[in-house]
């Protein structure tokens, strides 16, 4: 550890960094899609015709799509495609996590299929200073009604049973590759009816790939209950076991389907009573993972800015370099970069989630990001109060 200087040198209102990658009119196109998104209606009346068009493949509906929202959340529909992204963001010294976007497949060619986009992405970002890890949904990798049955303890029948080891051959595979050519792998939280016996095999490729590194992280969300209690029991257990312990945290993302379910099948809700009461868990699993930053390699995937000020003011008091391989920063790329850019700029360790892959399979996560943020007092309004501030300070608006 260095000695601290005594103020933080860290502006989240500091617009001029956040967008100084964007020209003038990279900046007003920006604005004018963040607007659009502020129409709660439109979005969501856009979003379901937006998935029949592109399902059903309407004249000129991908071609809507890849020139208006999808360069704004996606890297490109290919690896090569995302080079551009990889190489603008590292200018900024902003590293890149790969997140190949494709979703709820459960045929085995399928599965396979997104095994080998896994490795190719391994391979791309070992010829990249610029990224350090990839990101993997177990979901991804197995049909979801193998991981349902397991969380209930029924019997898995034969055919069950072995595509859930074919899902451990391909966890393995890709754990295996990256800790290999010194990648790391942030798998994915999931819904808690099946995250489960994720949880325990995160942990297994935990074990025998975190021994000199870490390689493999997994993702809590503290909108759960029980999550900040489930990372100090994670990381107890790789003490034990000699490893270093992998944690990306994240609030969530399925609480309006977690509620739901509780409520249909009579069992007590999961999610956090309010929303301080998750800020509150969240903010206690950063401190939690700071104060043992030795054996524990985080990442705040956040865009609170609160939150991601406490880790970057907490590595700055306990003197510790604000680029400490331990201690990490990410945000979804096209989303809060007045966080993203003025981490880098401040010498964090600052990445993008950088999702990419064929526009029909990314459409799901393309409407979930203009649904958050069509919310009044979602994500939506503060990153158009960036935008304008900026185009204020410019003299364009």
């Amino acid at each position: 550890m260095s000695e601290p200087d005594p103020k933080l040198d860290l502006n989240f209102d500091n617009t001029a960094i956040a967008f100084a990658h964007k020209s003038d009119r990279a900046l007003k196109k920006t604005a004018w899609l963040f607007n659009l998104m502020n129409n709660s209606t439109l979005v969501n009346v856009g979003s379901k015709l937006g998935l029949y068009a592109v399902k059903f493949r309407v004249p000129f509906s991908e071609f809507a799509v890849r020139h208006t929202i999808f360069p704004q959340f996606c890297g490109g529909e290919s690896l090569l495609d995302c080079q551009s992204t990889i190489d603008q963001l590292y200018e900024s010294d902003i590293l890149t996590v790969l997140d190949f976007g494709a979703e709820g497949k459960s045929d085995e060619d399928d599965l396979d299929a997104v095994l080998e986009e896994n490795l190719k992405a391994i391979e791309m970002a070992a010829s990249n200073n610029s990224v350090p890890v990839i990101s993997t949904k177990v979901t991804g990798l197995v049909d979801q009604t193998i991981l349902e049955k397991m969380q209930k303890n029924e019997k898995l029948s034969d055919g069950e049973k072995r595509k859930y080891q074919h899902l451990c051959e391909r966890l393995d595979e890709i754990c295996s590759k990256a800790h290999q050519l010194g990648i790391s792998v942030f798998v994915d939280a999931e819904e808690s009816w099946i995250q489960d016996p994720i949880d325990e095999l995160v942990m297994q490729m935990s074990e025998k790939y975190n021994k000199e590194r870490p390689t493999v992280y997994n993702t809590y969300q503290l909108y759960l209950k029980s999550k900040l209690s489930h990372i100090k029991r994670d990381h107890a257990r790789c003490r034990k076991n000699g490893v270093i312990f992998g944690c990306k945290m994240v609030r969530g993302a399925y609480m309006d389907k977690e509620r739901l379910r509780a409520e249909e099948m009579e069992y007590p809700d999961p999610i956090q009573t309010d929303k301080a009461a998750t800020d509150r868990d969240f903010n206690d699993g950063i401190r939690y993972c700071v104060e043992h930053y030795e054996t524990i390699s985080s990442c705040c995937a956040s865009h609170n800015m609160d939150s991601n000020l406490l880790q970057a003011q907490l590595i700055h008091d306990n003197g510790i370099e604000h680029n400490h391989a331990h201690i990490n920063f990410c945000q979804l790329y096209g989303m809060s970069d007045n966080i993203t850019y003025n981490l880098a700029h401040a010498g964090y360790n600052a990445a993008k989630y950088v999702v990419y892959g064929p526009i029909r399979d990314v459409v799901p996560y393309l409407i979930r990001r203009a649904q958050e943020n069509a919310s009044v007092t979602g994500d939506m309004s503060r990153e158009l109060k960036f935008i304008n501030n900026e185009l204020k300070r410019r003299g364009l608006k």
